[in-house]
């Protein structure tokens, strides 16, 4: 049986392209979307051209009850679960003073509470080899301006997470890694949008990154040459951080 993997907001961008990626390297993948379903058939038949399954699942991260269901139909409708990329993520900026209690929930629900529930379901169900990467940000390592309290706590706290699960999951043999991505060519952050330049400024490459880049990343932390890899921060983001 060939490996197995859950995406989840694999319906455009980073997810799409991750999603695309390990379907090339031989994996049947499922994909979580909240709106757009269209965009995520599309992104189905695309894994399904590889010659791979390939699954769509709607799952609202910001339910609680979402992420362990979307773990549970994946790995049954895939026969088991191999491979959990948390990607899913919401982004509210903003001066701290302007941010209400229902944006806190909001990011903190999607981008910390989801990833920990689907990472606890996926571990209950992963046998040896297993591999859990949650996609974390470029500003949990370096916030270049202000607006952005919110959000880099909430992917600061999946460092902590990050190494705890490897330190728990490894004697089973399954690793646990977070990518932080720089500013990545996507529609919600186009490479020609209004805010793109002081991000390409930014970085010592001086431009935006490819979704296909950020992929290359994850298929790689998914392999068997990556088997010794976990508990680790891996940045792709052209040097922001540097």
């Amino acid at each position: 049986m060939s490996r197995t993997a859950l995406v989840t907001g694999g319906s455009r961008g980073m997810g799409a392209a991750i999603a695309l990626r390990l379907a090339q390297e031989g994996a049947d993948v499922a994909i979580t979307y909240v709106r757009g379903e269209e965009a995520a058939q599309e992104v189905v038949r695309k894994i399904e051209a590889t010659g791979q399954r390939g699954i769509a699942l709607r799952a609202d991260a910001a339910d609680a009850d979402a992420p362990g269901r979307a773990v549970a139909l994946a790995a049954e409708r895939l026969g088991q679960l191999d491979v959990l990329v948390n990607n899913a993520g919401v982004g509210v900026l903003g001066p701290i003073e302007s941010l209400s209690v229902g944006d806190v929930d909001q990011v903190i629900s999607v981008n910390v509470r989801a990833v920990f529930l689907a990472s606890q379901a996926a571990a209950a169900r992963m046998e040896r080899g297993g591999r859990i990467i949650s996609v974390g940000s470029c500003m949990a390592q370096h916030v270049p301006g202000p607006g952005g309290t919110l959000y880099a706590m909430s992917k600061s706290a999946l460092t902590g997470l990050t190494k705890a699960l490897a330190r728990e999951l490894g004697a089973r043999g399954i690793t646990a890694n977070l990518v932080h991505p720089g500013p990545i060519d996507t529609d919600m952050n186009p490479a020609d949008g209004p805010y793109a330049e002081p991000q390409k400024a930014g970085t010592a490459l001086g431009r935006f990154g490819r979704p296909e880049e950020v992929a290359s990343l994850i298929a790689y932390l998914t392999s068997d040459e990556a088997a010794y890899v976990t508990g680790a921060e891996l940045s792709v983001d052209g040097g922001h951080a540097a």
